[in-house]
């Protein structure tokens, strides 16, 4: 028989409705807090008949029952955060207010008032009950649409949202955040970007980040608050409520929070007739694909060890390196690669190491910038660029475009990425091949990016086999 080995995780406790469409509310919170390696528990407060499209109907359960879901869960639990939701009516903001004040952990508010399909799911009597609430909370989280409920005023811009969680923060929460997502694109926040404004007793911040085009929006709300309450429970990691409540550790939680959005937006599930639903598992999703990922470049490498076609023509000075990139990858550590590069040898080429994530830096950040205009790229290789390998490309007619690193801006984020960029943007047709012409000091390269491991190994070695002719 085996000794039992239990696993410690912080709780986090979901105050919230269900959703039947799975994901918002109670659901949506339950996995982003798995996703944050905390313990979920729940306490139910209404039952909503809701997919992507809208909500059908909503039965708000009797305020003592919520009391006594919350009651359960404190009375065993070491809870270390709790987020609420749907609260519904006045009478549960109250029960609700009335337990957590006894509850000695982070508190974060989503005041749900309106999905965002635009149903209502606040009793207007309850708008009011809020400042309690709010007075008991770490962090309030109300989008402009909420936040206008709650201070009275419009919210039309980043500077109106700004004033707002001012406003909201000195009802007396600690720390007010206004999302951005519903503001118009207007020039101060720019069309491309998301901008969120946090108030705090120290002073007010924003958070930036890219603008997803056409994505599943539903669950947002939630999702956010449930993995500011969760990073928050982890923060707690010595038991110090003070600790987990400081600015440092709200602002902290925060920025974790909102680039966990951003991804669990973009690559969203694309489920029911709507618009789909935030994929809460994104980054467990992506860590479960990394394995197969590696093998398949294990396997690309072994295969051009052991080709019998002039593999080692290819190879620049600097080397060839062999990257793969998860179907959600958009950071270097969610690609695979040659630790090391694939260098010239007597014999052909050999690798100089093994395989791991985030090996690569440059090949890998030029197909994350690939994949920005072409998701299903995944895979990629570096060659030379020489007279050579220019008539290969001709003569074997693949689409082919190129930058030169004399036009790179100043302010460019790097070459790589507005190589990347360049290349792809101003193709009509996907290039088979991108030519970097190089600069003093820096080799010209070839690189090659496909959907499979078996495409990019049959281009490299087709490329091989031309030169050879």
């Amino acid at each position: 028989m085996r000794r039992a080995s239990p696993v410690s995780r912080p709780v986090a406790l979901t105050v919230a409705g269900s959703d039947s469409g799975g994901g918002a509310g109670v659901q949506a919170d339950l996995q982003t807090f798995a996703a944050h390696d905390a313990y979920g528990t729940s306490a139910m407060t209404a039952v909503t008949a809701q997919h992507t499209r809208g909500v059908d109907s909503t039965h708000v359960l009797p305020p003592a029952a919520v009391g006594a879901q919350v009651d359960a869960v404190t009375d065993d639990f070491a809870v270390r955060a709790v987020k609420t939701g749907m609260l519904a009516t006045a009478d549960v903001v109250d029960v609700v207010r009335d337990r957590l004040a006894a509850v000695d952990a982070p508190i974060v508010v989503d005041p749900v008032m309106v999905a965002t399909s635009g149903d209502r799911l606040l009793d207007r009597d309850a708008e009011t009950a809020y400042e309690a609430l709010l007075a008991e909370a770490t962090v309030a989280t109300p989008n402009t649409d909420e936040a206008e409920v709650l201070t009275g005023e419009s919210v039309d811009s980043v500077a109106d949202a700004r004033d707002a969680a001012l406003a909201i923060r000195d009802v007396g929460v600690d720390a007010a955040l206004v999302t951005g997502g519903h503001l118009e694109p207007t020039a101060e926040t720019g069309k491309d970007a998301v901008t969120d404004v946090l108030a705090t007793t120290d002073g007010v911040e924003t958070f930036s980040h890219p603008r997803v085009a056409d994505a599943a929006t539903h669950g947002s709300g939630c999702t956010l608050s449930a993995a500011i309450a969760a990073n928050l429970a982890g923060s707690d990691s010595r038991g110090s409520l003070e600790a987990a409540e400081s600015t440092d550790a709200v602002v902290d939680a925060v920025d974790a929070a909102t680039a966990f959005l951003e991804r669990a937006v973009r690559y969203h599930y694309d489920v029911g007739e709507g618009a789909g639903a935030v994929n809460h598992l994104v980054d467990q999703r992506s860590n479960a694909a990394t394995p197969a990922i590696a093998r398949d470049v294990e396997r690309l490498v072994a295969a051009l060890e052991n080709a019998t076609e002039p593999v080692a023509a290819l190879v620049p000075e600097v080397g060839t390196n062999v990257v793969g990139a998860t179907p959600t990858a958009d950071r270097v550590a969610d690609t695979v690669a040659v630790d090391g590069r694939l260098a010239t040898t007597h014999a052909g080429v050999r690798a100089t190491g093994g395989v791991r994530p985030g090996a690569s830096s440059h090949v890998a950040r030029f197909l994350l910038a690939a994949r920005e205009h072409h998701p299903e790229l995944r895979y990629a290789a570096n060659c030379r660029y020489d007279d050579d390998v220019a008539d290969a490309l001709d003569a074997l007619d693949w689409a082919v475009s190129a930058y030169d690193r004399a036009d790179e801006p100043a302010d460019a984020q790097g070459t790589m990425d507005w190589g990347a960029d360049q290349a792809y943007r101003t193709s009509d047709d996907r290039p088979v091949a991108v030519v970097d012409r190089g600069a003093h000091g820096k080799e010209p390269m070839t690189k090659l990016a496909t959907e499979t491991p078996d495409a990019l190994r049959e281009r490299l070695l087709a490329l091989a086999r031309e030169i050879e002719t």
